[in-house]
């Protein structure tokens, strides 16, 4: 049995509020596909609203995609198989 505990997500809003409240084009990032590491300024990006897809400009790897519906915001960094969904203020 492990003796580490662990705290829920809300520990998180703090330092995600700095992150996410910083201009975003200067982040970078480091493909996992072939290792480049460049800022977010770089991706290629495809589509239109509400969808947008950012890849990389070394391999075309997916770096994110972005969704915007009336009422939220999807976030998918990483894993296909998995998004965040921000609730837009009304």
């Amino acid at each position: 049995m492990s003796t580490h505990t662990h705290r829920d997500g809300n520990s998180l809003a703090g330092p995600l509020a700095d992150v996410l409240a910083l201009e975003p084009t200067t982040a970078w990032r480091r493909c996992s596909a072939c290792r480049l590491v460049t800022p977010m300024a770089e991706l290629h990006v495809y589509g239109t609203d509400p969808g947008l897809t950012g890849r990389c400009p070394g391999c075309d790897a997916v770096a994110l995609r972005l969704v915007r519906q009336p009422e939220h915001v999807w976030l998918q960094l990483g894993s296909p198989q998995s998004a965040f969904r921000f609730d837009l203020p009304r």
